[in-house]
């Protein structure tokens, strides 16, 4: 566990490439117990980048991670996921043959969940009512939100400490990204610490604890969400204000 006070989810000074081109520099971050902490920014700031990096996807190129105190910049995904912190991937990337339940049961598959699988379903089938309703049906031919909805269940089956949310609205019709939002304040609501990546910044602000803006791969600026709401680069920049 952390010490009291201390983030749950720290990134120091990450430095991010894709073989000899950087993405990412000498970002660094927070995330305490409970928040819902946003990155925010333009297409190609670093965002994806560097929650793919935090879920183990990409190797840093330097800095650190560390997760309730301990240093996990070396750790494989897998074992990243076994320790909770656990990514919905941009574009969902489910298992589109297999059916809904399947999908679900495979975000559980460390042994240490197996015995508490019927429980976490029960309880993804009671937040997501539609996703009981098509139990039996192939992921592929879900709708767009349906689908979204399904990555997140997934994600919840391996009971995340920290969730991280890639674009979990993109693509989605207004009322869809509606529904979305919804179920991410409860998933809050429950507990569960949350770091978002998304391009729908209205949303976001909204929703937030805090946020961090990043412009080309760097941090250009941070604070609390009510703050940067009323902060006039936001507003012109991201808000249309």
């Amino acid at each position: 566990m952390p010490e009291p006070g201390a983030p749950l989810l720290a990134a120091e000074n990450l430095e991010i490439a894709y073989g000899a081109v950087q993405v990412v520099w000498g970002l660094s971050f927070q995330v305490s117990q409970g928040q819902v902490v946003a990155l925010i920014g333009s297409n190609g700031a670093g965002k994806t980048t560097t929650l793919r990096a935090a879920a183990g996807v990409l190797p840093l190129k330097g800095g650190r991670l560390l997760l309730a105190g301990e240093d996990i910049s070396s750790l494989p995904a897998h074992v990243r996921v076994a320790r909770g912190l656990i990514l919905v991937p941009e574009g969902r990337q489910l298992w589109p043959r297999m059916t809904v339940e399947d999908n679900l049961i495979l975000g559980a598959y460390s042994p240490a969940l197996r015995p508490r699988v019927g429980d976490n379903l029960a309880r993804v089938y009671d937040m997501f009512p539609r996703l009981k309703e098509r139990r039996t049906q192939l992921a592929g031919t879900l709708s767009g939100g349906e689908q979204q909805m399904l990555a997140i269940g997934r994600a919840l089956m391996g009971e995340p400490r920290v969730l991280m949310l890639d674009e979990p609205s993109l693509g989605l019709a207004p009322r869809l990204v509606e529904d979305i939002f919804r179920f991410v304040r409860d998933i809050a609501a429950q507990g569960v610490t949350i770091l978002l990546v998304e391009q729908n910044v209205h949303y976001t602000l909204e929703m937030a604890d805090y946020v961090y803006v990043l412009e080309t791969g760097r941090l250009a600026l941070e604070g609390p969400a009510a703050e940067l709401r009323e902060n006039d680069y936001v507003r012109k920049a991201y808000l249309g204000a």
